[in-house]
């Protein structure tokens, strides 16, 4: 394995010759996943990985100066790709991945066919584009309470991100899955994640983008993806049933099949 696939810590999966990228958002890794791997693999190839201080990625390889904004992150990406010589293929992003996968399309947009975003939001604090968001001193407040009290940090958010009440399997597996991140490194990404504003940056690629939106979310809402869709050049926006911030474990047969389906279209209408 090169060094940059072990930093990363990828996997490649599956035998198909479409090759999807599966990018987890914030407080997780790759096995965020599991649910959905086992069915796209059968007419795939899977590319996973962990981004620096996810995971099992190698944690000595985090470099603040690096990772203290978007941009890093976005060049893990196109590291694993110019490493497996990938070019045309799918890039699947989770809630801040869907951002980190637009950059990534504005950077190299040779890389990416299409963009399928989950969860996706370009900002993150109440604005006049998007008021249902959060206000800015709660932003403050759970930063500050990662710092102070980390455990209790992961027992708040994962509620609210699950957004299933009548679930509560789904938070306390949210709540698992961030608690075994670095405090110290996930704090720093929270800082860069929930700081964000790239609704500037929305309406510069052209690169066919499928987005995807719960009906019920605590982190997204759906006039986040009505704005993303609304300010995008070529995409196609998915109304899904499902509740929470988190399809990819609450409704992985809903999200699979939006999934399957628009690129069943997609191939057909090459």
């Amino acid at each position: 394995m090169t060094p940059i696939l072990r930093r990363n810590n990828v996997t490649v999966v599956g035998e198909g010759t479409t090759t999807i990228m599966l990018a987890h958002g914030f407080g997780t890794d790759q096995q965020v996943w599991h649910l959905i791997v086992p069915h796209l693999k059968e007419n795939y190839r899977l590319v996973l990985f962990d981004y620096v201080g996810s995971g099992h990625s190698d944690k000595q390889a985090y470099n603040e100066a690096r990772y203290g904004e978007l941009d890093g992150y976005a060049q893990d990406i196109i590291d694993i790709a110019d490493e497996l010589d990938l070019a045309d293929f799918i890039l699947i992003g989770h809630s801040i991945s869907s951002m980190i996968g637009l950059l990534v399309t504005i950077k190299r947009p040779e890389l990416i066919r299409d963009l399928i975003m989950v969860g996706p939001s370009p900002i993150y604090i109440a604005n006049e584009d998007i008021p249902n968001l959060f206000k800015e001193n709660e932003i403050e407040a759970l930063i500050e309470m990662m710092e102070r009290n980390f455990s209790e940090w992961t027992k708040t958010l994962a509620p609210i991100a699950s957004s299933n009440p009548d679930r509560p399997e789904l938070s306390e597996d949210f709540e698992k899955r961030l608690l075994h991140n670095d405090a110290k490194i996930i704090k720093k990404f929270a800082e860069v994640t929930f700081y964000i504003d790239l609704r500037q940056e929305l309406s510069i690629p052209t690169t066919p983008t499928l987005i995807f939106q719960t009906k019920e979310d605590n982190i997204s809402p759906i006039e986040s993806g009505e704005f993303v869709h609304g300010n995008m050049q070529n995409s196609t926006l998915i109304i899904m049933e499902a509740k929470g911030h988190n399809p990819h474990l609450s409704a992985p047969e809903e999200l699979l099949t939006g999934i399957n389906n628009y690129l069943q279209e997609r191939n057909e209408g090459k």
